[in-house]
């Protein structure tokens, strides 16, 4: 057989079962495409696919190689040849004890690793002997053992584990995974084609123990989530932001996009009821922000931080407190505000409005009190925006920014050079209070806590903000006063007050000296 390719390569795997007729081209190109989705050897990948049998793909390995194969599945191994390789070794070298005859022989995906072999024989002081298996087997023998296991480790176990690991996703249960998000109180749901379904739990990736989500799987969950109106548009952009309610009518902000040829899902779980301010651990004198009649308040930070729950516990304390007329525009809606003392009109990007300009274009037709838009992203928004705040309208908005200061920066930063200095005065005459917050991990690591930083607007602040020194307020805020409060003052308080680490603080601080210092009391004693 020709062993080498017209490039002078030796040719891989799936190159040499087509020249030998064992799969069509055609197998190949969908088992890659597979291969690229779910990350495994191209062999197991064919296998699964049902496109080779084990038993041809260990015969087509033993050839190339010159090595035994060996089928994991037709022997048991006693405990006793197990514990010839310590089971950290086993995880670290990919390498199975099968018979000990004077020589160990060892199952491997790779017989050809030689750093390994002999790495293992200088730890065991053993002549190795390695024998072929395909690496869905391997690894689900090594699933199988565990750390406790005591009685050896038979084929048919090895089997049914690798089976198990195999089998279509398509019998996991969107309905089930978002009940269960829902009872963990985790924060989100992320559905990826080649692994299991993964919820965050205080910010923490954690992998259900539910065998890898097949790319057609991911397929069925977007068209139930979707619809056929919706699915159509996202074959078409590629990506969707959307709000979805189960059956057990629970809310989730869902973003659902492509990667590597198949589907992805984000689903955030929205929290049944809106916090009040104190429940988030907010001061209580922001509430009086929030039921002015006239200005604008901007809640900022990272993505995933609790803006838009921050701003629903605003939205909804106007809700309770005030007698006026609440316009949001929501992309997508996610709380649904009962009315209360006023009226609540929520309208969503792309089913009531065709984007945030074309909605505030028209907002004054609808006689606002109060105008909530869910995020600025063009400077023709924030134009309409300043005007209103301007005119009588109390605006609240998110903003993508790093802190207070910066999200000033930010806004004059979106409109051309010779309009900047209209901006500046207009947000220095305007502006409430920029709000900006961090989700840290507690110290239980059970939960996260909010660390905020507050900008109130007052004339010393103007006049900075006018002038274009918004360095200067950088440097107030690090000082004790009513009107503004930094971050790394939040993060302080929650680190002397035992509610989070001085590690966790100290990777979201933005002087990281003034906050050492205050945990040490050189400041804010």
């Amino acid at each position: 057989m020709d062993t080498e390719s017209g490039t002078g390569r030796k040719p891989l795997l799936g190159e040499i079962l087509v020249q030998n007729g064992l799969i069509t081209e055609e197998m190949l190109a969908a088992a890659l495409q597979r291969q690229i989705q779910v990350g495994k050897k191209i062999g197991a990948v064919l296998v699964e696919m049902g496109f080779i049998t084990t038993e041809s793909l260990l015969d087509h390995l033993s050839n190339q190689l010159g090595i035994p194969a060996v089928n994991l599945f037709t022997v048991d191994i006693p405990i006793d040849t197990l514990r010839k390789i310590p089971l950290d070794r086993i995880k670290e070298f990919k390498m199975l004890p099968l018979n000990d005859d004077g020589t160990l022989t060892v199952a491997m995906v790779n017989p050809r690793d030689y750093a390994a072999i002999h790495d293992l024989e200088f730890i065991i002081g053993r002549r190795v002997n390695p024998v072929i298996v395909p690496s869905n087997q391997l690894d689900a023998a090594i699933r199988s053992m565990g750390d406790g296991n005591q009685n050896g480790l038979k084929g048919s176990d090895i089997e049914k584990s690798c089976s198990v690991r195999t089998v279509e996703s398509n019998e996991i249960d969107l309905t089930m995974l978002l009940r269960q998000t829902k009872e963990m109180k985790a924060t989100d749901l992320q559905l990826t084609a080649g692994v299991p379904p993964s919820m965050k739990l205080s910010s923490e990736l954690r992998r259900l123990n539910m065998p890898a989500l097949a790319p057609d799987t991911m397929t069925v969950f977007a068209k139930t989530l979707l619809g056929p109106e919706r699915y159509s548009r996202f074959e078409t952009e590629n990506n969707l932001d959307f709000s979805y309610a189960d059956v057990d009518n629970s809310r989730f902000r869902v973003n659902i996009y492509k990667q590597r040829n198949s589907v992805s899902i984000t689903m955030r779980r929205i929290p049944d009821s809106i916090p009040s301010l104190s429940e988030l651990g907010l001061p209580p004198d922001i509430e009086n922000f929030a039921l002015k009649t006239q200005g604008l308040i901007l809640i900022t930070g990272p993505a995933g931080h609790g803006k838009s729950t921050t701003m629903a516990a605003l939205v909804d304390l106007i809700n309770t407190r005030r007698k006026c007329n609440i316009i949001t525009l929501e992309d997508p809606i996610e709380y649904l505000f009962k009315h209360k003392s006023s009226n609540v009109n929520q309208r969503e990007i792309g089913k009531d409005t065709s984007s945030f300009h074309d909605g505030l274009r028209h907002i004054f037709r609808q006689s606002p009190d109060v105008i909530v838009i869910g995020e600025m992203r063009d400077p023709e928004s924030f134009r309409i925006a300043l005007q209103a705040a301007e005119t009588g309208h109390l605006v609240l908005s998110t903003l993508h920014s790093r802190h207070a200061t910066s999200t000033i920066e930010r806004v004059v930063e979106m409109f051309p050079g010779e309009e900047q200095f209209q901006i500046r005065a207009q947000m220095a005459e305007c502006l409430l209070l920029v709000l900006s917050q961090r989700l840290i991990m507690n110290k239980e690591r059970s939960g996260l806590t909010l660390a905020y930083e507050k900008l109130a607007n007052s004339y010393k602040i103007k006049t900075f903000i006018r002038d274009g020194k918004t360095h200067q307020i950088r440097t107030q805020m690090q000082l004790p006063g009513d009107e503004y409060s930094s971050i790394d003052v939040s993060l302080i308080r929650l680190t002397l007050g035992g509610l989070i680490t001085e590690e966790e603080g100290s990777k979201h601080a933005d002087n990281l000296t003034f906050y050492q210092d205050g945990i040490i009391g050189k400041v804010l004693r």
